[in-house]
């Protein structure tokens, strides 16, 4: 028979009356044991992490997700060194001589550089975070929890041996996210110690690209810059886009939050959107370079660009127990041609 119209009503009136007694007692700070089992059954559940060893031995943590793109992440570096599209096409560089055993950074990928870029300072070329071992992070508050399979949490702490050389106590946090057609960096630094410290912060975005000649960079035009090939002498872009054909190495500075690296032969475009990196660096070693450096292939650099998200001309100052955060966005599109070119405002602001 079907339930009474009356009593139906009554037991509505009857759980709101228990919730309600429940949400009470929660606000007087008691713990309910029937609300502690609700909250529990509620609580999203951590999926464990696919961590592999490769063949070098290095732990490496697999993301993937459901439309097929893929991330793979070391421990070592903390370093992202594998982007793939759900066609599981190669989206970032990964030099065909990198080393691939501590203490030795690995050329590809996105490198983090801290707490220095390049050698604007005493310590080794961009700082020390790429080649230590970071650990998984167990409580990345304040960020809300990541409790699926397409995210991880790392950390690197200040160690006896990084105090040494750099005498300052911090925690070195990075998010990685992937979701379809996107990848996702969260830096955040805290300083731990109890005197202020300053710093400068890169992630280093190794871009795999069809033909360097072929790829042009939208968005940093009528910006200023400092070029390191002219002993860091600054300038003002006067290109409506930027275009190689040749050794390129610059820090363009108070960049926009969004940037557009455009391959033509592949008829993709990466974006790049960035927040608390006021600055991009622009990098390619040319052919000379190439074969100066030894974990470089001679002819690697015709398939690679580094378009960086970087906070250098401007060091980011923490006083005690303050944190700061950055943000990194890396996708791809489809691009369409305009009279020969990519229409740089769709790029610029969005394809509709």
């Amino acid at each position: 028979m079907p339930e009474n119209p009356r009593k139906k009503v009554n037991k509505y009136i009857s759980v709101g009356v228990v919730l309600c007694g429940l949400q009470l007692e929660w606000k007087k700070g008691k713990v309910n044991p029937f609300v502690s089992r609700i909250a529990a059954s509620l609580r999203p559940k951590a999926m464990p992490l696919n961590i592999v060893h490769d063949k070098d031995g290095l732990p490496k943590i697999i993301l993937t997700e459901p439309t097929g793109s893929s991330a793979e992440v070391l421990l070592y570096g903390g370093q992202v060194v594998s982007w793939k599209n759900e066609r599981r096409e190669e989206l970032l560089f990964l030099s065909s001589k990198a080393f691939w055993k501590p203490p030795k950074a690995i050329r590809g990928g996105i490198p983090v550089c801290f707490p220095q870029f390049g050698n604007l300072g005493s310590l080794e070329q961009h700082g020390f975070a790429r080649n230590r071992m970071w650990s998984l992070d167990d409580d990345p508050s304040p960020l809300p929890p990541a409790n699926n399979q397409s995210s991880v949490d790392l950390i690197l702490k200040s160690t006896e041996e990084d105090l040494k050389t750099w005498p300052r106590g911090f925690e070195l946090r990075l998010r990685i996210s992937l979701s379809a057609g996107k990848l996702t960096l969260i830096p955040r630094v805290r300083n731990v110690d109890s005197k202020a410290f300053s710093f400068t912060f890169a992630l280093r975005n190794y871009l795999s690209v069809s033909d360097i000649s072929e790829v042009r960079v939208e968005g940093l035009e009528t910006l200023d810059y400092f070029d390191n090939l002219m002993h860091k002498e600054r300038f003002t872009e006067q290109a409506d886009a930027i275009t190689f054909d040749g050794e390129i190495d610059r820090v363009y500075l108070s960049t926009p939050t969004k940037i557009a690296i455009i391959d033509h032969e592949k008829k993709r475009t990466f974006e790049l959107r960035k927040d608390g990196m006021p600055d991009s660096v622009v990098w390619n070693p040319w052919d000379k370079k190439a074969k100066a450096l030894p974990d470089m292939g001679d002819e690697d650099y015709k398939t690679m660009l580094c378009v960086d998200s970087a906070a250098i001309e401007t060091s980011i100052m923490l006083k005690p127990f303050e944190e700061w955060k950055g943000r990194q966005e890396l996708s791809t599109v489809s691009s369409s041609y305009c009279s020969g070119q990519l229409d740089p405002r769709r790029v610029l602001h969005g394809f509709h």
